[in-house]
């Protein structure tokens, strides 16, 4: 496959979810890879011309050529490189995992955003919290009993979804809730994704890192 003998380069920020997916999987093929930390208040003019349209990360990199986007740079590792598949199959279970994957960016990062990019006491807040745990409730009804969104092992959708814990804490400290409350099967199956996987133990930062991060970033904003 082309990415077997290619250098491949993944320019990413710690705390982003959607990068860290990415380092999920490319550590569940066992790709080695070259991690390049971007500063997002000062964009790289690598990360500017690797994806000038957005503008954004993660960018996966192999050999030279860029590969944008996070839920198509999964699938790019799923089709380039040799290794247990995230997507099944099944071309029925295939778009399902794709669909729930596509909710989860449609849905989850936008009340997020309202969570922590607005001042407090700010009504959007409570907007987002609302809206974050129908969100979250949702998820936790697609999963019912199973150990995992596909089934047995880590998928697609897990993937997807287990790089936005870390932010959890930072959601429950300006939202006012708490997630193990509200979504108990859904923190579970949390811990047992980094229980059971070293692929996702070994990617995500720490919670608090995270919290500390977005406290930096709302300082800069005046938002506290």
């Amino acid at each position: 496959m082309e990415g077997d003998k290619a250098s491949v380069v993944l320019l990413n920020c710690f705390v982003s979810p959607f990068g860290n997916r990415v380092k999920i999987a490319l550590a569940r093929k066992c790709v080695a890879y070259e991690e390049k930390p971007e500063n997002l208040a000062a964009k790289s003019p690598l990360l500017l011309s690797s994806n000038p349209v957005h503008g954004k990360v993660p960018v996966l990199l192999v050999g030279g050529k860029p590969v944008c986007e996070s839920l198509v740079i999964l699938e790019y590792i799923d089709d380039a490189f040799a290794g247990e598949p995230l997507l099944p199959a099944d071309p029925y279970a295939r778009a399902q995992a794709r669909f729930w994957a596509s909710y989860i960016d449609t849905k989850l990062p936008e009340c997020a955003r309202r969570v922590w990019q607005s001042p407090k006491g700010a009504a959007a807040v409570e907007e987002g919290r609302k809206d974050m745990v129908a969100v979250l409730k949702t998820l936790e009804v697609e999963l019912g009993g199973k150990p995992y969104f596909g089934g047995a092992a880590l998928g697609h959708v897990d993937v997807a979804l287990v790089t936005f814990v870390p932010w959890f804490a930072t959601y429950e400290r300006l939202g006012g809730f708490s997630v193990a409350a509200e979504c108990p099967a859904l923190v579970a199956w949390a811990a047992r994704c980094a229980a059971e996987n070293p692929c996702v133990a070994a990617s995500l930062p720490d919670g608090e890192a995270v919290f500390q991060f977005v406290c930096g970033m709302r300082k800069h904003f005046g938002l506290d």
